[in-house]
């Protein structure tokens, strides 16, 4: 029997739960011991949990001591990449709970050229520490181009780009 645990959508406390009590398609109600709030959640089926890719790629979060492995798919404009935290507005939220990488980190634009090609850059959002494209610090205020597969470390957190090429 595994202990699994879900995010309470009010407090983003976690509520733990026996994983064999998951019937695919189905939803089970819970109740945060930290708010009192009560939610259900419906578990998706084998068929549900295939996707399609993201058009655009994806940002692949690697495992560490801070968080699990995590796959962002992202979208056309800018993808607002940061520490997950109740309040604050971001679309490409990670689920780590790693100090050093700020609420709003950095911003990957992804841009369609009128001729089809993709460009994804990078942004620092003045965080404290830093955003770093293989190993190499941004200035303020810089853009970088990013290519299919290299490294962007928020904090003590490692990121990969992952192009729709490279999906398929």
């Amino acid at each position: 029997m595994a202990i699994r645990k879900i995010r309470c959508p009010k407090c983003d406390g976690f509520v733990r739960f026996e994983e064999d009590r998951i019937e695919p398609g189905h939803s089970l109600m819970f109740h945060c011991e930290h708010c009192g709030k009560e939610f259900s959640v419906r578990f998706k089926t084998k068929k549900e949990e295939k996707k399609a890719p993201s058009l655009y790629g994806c940002i692949v979060v690697l495992e560490n001591v801070f968080c699990v492995r995590q796959s962002i798919p992202l979208m056309l404009g800018e993808n607002l990449f940061g520490r997950r935290s109740m309040g604050t507005e971001i679309n490409a939220p990670i689920d780590t709970a790693d100090m050093s990488m700020d609420r709003r980190h950095c911003i990957v634009d992804v841009t369609e050229k009128p001729n089809g090609e993709i460009v994804y850059t990078v942004q620092d959002c003045e965080s404290l520490v830093g955003t770093f494209v293989m190993n190499d610090i941004l200035q303020k205020n810089e853009r970088r181009v990013i290519q299919d597969g290299e490294i962007i470390t928020l904090g003590a957190t490692t990121l990969i780009l992952k192009t729709k090429d490279e999906e398929e």
